[in-house]
């Protein structure tokens, strides 16, 4: 038998102020996303935009429905819209901000586990890592080098 250990690295930011200028400009993106998302049953909402190689911001966020699972969060909208629409661009960076219609959420909160799966598929894909940012709608901000981090063990098409 033998143990192995996984770790992720990730930074934190205290403050949104303290990200990068080009980050801001696309967290304020999904910020703008996140407002317009369609979430009238669980006042969640999402905003996500990603930044192509292209030079292209794709914006999602998340769209409910009265059957649940035909939902979809912003995340993935955001992809398979860069996917629709781009599809030889490659994905740079995503950012990420979530949070409750009623109140503030501090706490950053990380992609589901379908849209890490997600953005997994398109990391494989484009053979290149994507630098995701998440937050809740204040406070800290967190940043992974690869969806790697976040999915450690991950299922790809060289299982299949």
């Amino acid at each position: 038998m033998k143990q192995v250990k996984i770790t992720s690295e990730l930074t934190v930011y205290d403050d949104f102020n303290e990200l990068p200028n080009d980050i801001i400009s696309l967290m304020e993106k999904a910020k703008e996303a996140r407002l317009k998302a369609y979430a009238p049953y669980s006042k969640f909402l999402v905003g996500a935009a990603i930044l192509l190689d292209n030079g292209e911001v794709v914006i999602g966020s998340n769209q409910e429905n009265a059957s649940y699972p035909s939902g979809l969060c912003a995340e993935r909208t955001a992809i398979y819209y860069a996917g629709a629409k781009f599809p030889e661009a490659k994905i740079i960076k995503m950012a990420i901000t979530a949070g409750s219609k009623s109140n503030g959420t501090e706490t950053p909160i990380p992609p589901c586990g379908a849209c890490r799966q997600s953005i997994a598929e398109y990391e494989v894909k484009q053979d290149l890592p994507i630098e995701i940012y998440f937050m809740g709608t204040t406070g800290k901000v967190v940043k992974s080098n690869s969806l790697a981090n976040l999915l450690p063990l991950g299922f790809d098409r060289s299982f299949l």
